[in-house]
């Protein structure tokens, strides 16, 4: 059975008519629907093909009856003749209508006859049932024969030439951008194809895909503030995770060698085009693998998902020329700081860092500590790289949970992807002495309780010790 959904879709044009009373025709519309026995929303549709077959395939098909379905997004009366454009999800396909060929519709199934053609509107969701032919201009049709409504909607679309413009409303009302914008509709397409490929990938390589916690007692995994949410059953407070770390890597601890998870993450801060209160992330863990091995591991997984969804390695991006055929350019933390601003990142101290944001024209809300001074900083160099690069050579101070180099304790083993001025993950070599990963989180609980409330909170029972 197929069900079909109640379309509520917002106007966002004047032209002459207010929304309410363009709302009133439709409702004029409906109940004479209504009075003529046609059920305006049924819950049955018989479409046998869709649109894009009609014309891949029209030497086949030309001749033989078929039904299609989709929204109406054109409707044209030309005397005895009318077109209805209709879209489903693979495409567009017209609709062409005689009067002889819609004689004594039958009411009781929701067909239309050709004198009710006037109550049906662009927005609408048609089934056509008819031959394939081409028209006179030689488009390719169905001459249809039977017209039924499948769902009749009381808000018109926005205006077919002036599209949908606002910024807010597109965000807020994302439904009503895939309808109107094709290359919208198409990101979405991409979207899923993009997870789909990092699940082929992961599987390929024997790695299993976890469900864990959305709603933790101790949130961490990231420097980020978190949703609090309520649970009556216990009278509890929880938090909404920021990250699906440390519950990944519990699963490390709990025998499983390779593990991985797609899922949303929650972080309550700011709004912009690289962060969303709620978003998608994907983390994996790996048992007995460094930080070096991860490298080679996520340049081969971008390669794989940049093939399996554009064909493609060149992009365009933000105006950075991208070419995943390249070798990574390898960027070392304190040589850019160093080159930029000019000190000793894994020598400084909290004045001079400010007189650095200073000098350098980089403000903030807040009375910066070190660690959010120095991520500050890089952020305003980051913009700048290209890539496909990765940053090396952190500090362990803003680097809570990456393991510390033999060699320089103040350096972790530890590498971001950096692709046309975005940081699109994070990666490094596990803690695995828990007297170390306390002493971090405790170093973290320090800052928080000074006021930097995106700094990792002290989890004890991931640390590994009884008592703090």
């Amino acid at each position: 059975m197929f069900l079909f959904p109640y379309v509520d879709i917002v106007c966002l044009h004047n032209i002459m008519s207010t929304l309410k009373e363009l709302r009133d025709v439709r409702l004029e519309k409906l109940e004479k629907l209504r009075e003529l026995g046609i059920n305006p929303y049924p819950a049955k549709s018989f479409r046998n093909t869709e649109n894009i077959a009609v014309t891949e395939r029209f030497e086949e098909l030309h001749g033989k009856e078929i039904t299609v379905a989709g929204r109406a997004i054109a409707v044209r009366a030309h005397g005895k003749l009318a077109f209805i454009d209709i879209k489903d999800d693979t495409g567009k396909v017209q609709l062409y209508i005689k009067e002889q060929n819609l004689q004594n519709p039958d009411y009781k199934y929701s067909e239309v006859g050709f004198e009710d053609l006037h109550l049906l509107d662009a927005g609408d969701f048609v089934e056509g049932t008819g031959v394939v032919t081409k028209t006179q201009r030689g488009e390719v049709s169905i001459e249809v024969t039977k017209l039924r409504l499948l769902t009749k909607t009381l808000r018109p679309l926005p205006d077919k030439w002036d599209g949908l413009k606002d910024r807010e409303t597109r965000m807020r009302r994302r439904y009503l951008d895939t309808t109107i914008n094709e290359d919208v509709y198409q990101r979405f397409i991409r979207r899923s194809k993009f997870w789909e490929a990092h699940r082929e990938f992961f599987k390929e390589r024997g790695f299993l895909e976890m469900n864990i916690p959305v709603l933790e007692s101790v949130p961490g995994g990231a420097d980020a503030n978190p949703f609090v949410t309520h649970m009556e059953a216990i009278d509890q407070d929880f938090y909404l995770r920021i990250s699906q770390e440390l519950y990944l890597k519990r699963l490390i601890g709990g025998g499983y060698q390779k593990v991985f998870e797609i899922g949303p993450r929650f972080r309550n801060e700011g709004l912009s085009d690289e962060h969303l209160p709620e978003h998608m992330a994907m983390e994996f863990y790996w048992a007995y693998a460094d930080w070096e091995e991860g490298m080679r591991f996520i340049k081969d997984l971008f390669d794989y998902v940049v093939n399996k969804v554009y064909g493609r390695i060149q992009f365009t991006i933000r105006g950075f020329e991208v070419d995943f055929s390249k070798d990574w350019e390898v960027i070392d933390f304190a040589e850019i700081m160093k080159k930029h601003y000019g000190f000793d990142v894994y020598n400084v101290g909290v004045e001079e860092i400010k007189k650095i944001l200073k000098e350098n024209n980089i403000k903030t809300d807040y009375d910066v500590n070190i660690q959010r001074g120095v991520d500050l900083m890089w952020k305003k160099i980051r913009v700048t790289v290209g890539g496909p690069a990765f940053l090396v050579n952190h500090p362990k101070y803003i680097s809570p949970l990456s393991k510390s180099k033999v060699e320089n304790p103040d350096i972790t083993e530890r590498f971001q992807p950096i692709i046309a001025g975005s940081e699109l993950g994070n990666g490094w070599s596990e803690i695995n002495d828990p007297i170390d990963q306390l002493e971090r989180f405790r170093e973290q609980q320090a800052l928080r309780d000074q006021g930097d409330y995106e700094a990792q909170w002290l989890d004890i029972d991931y640390g590994g010790c009884n008592s703090p």
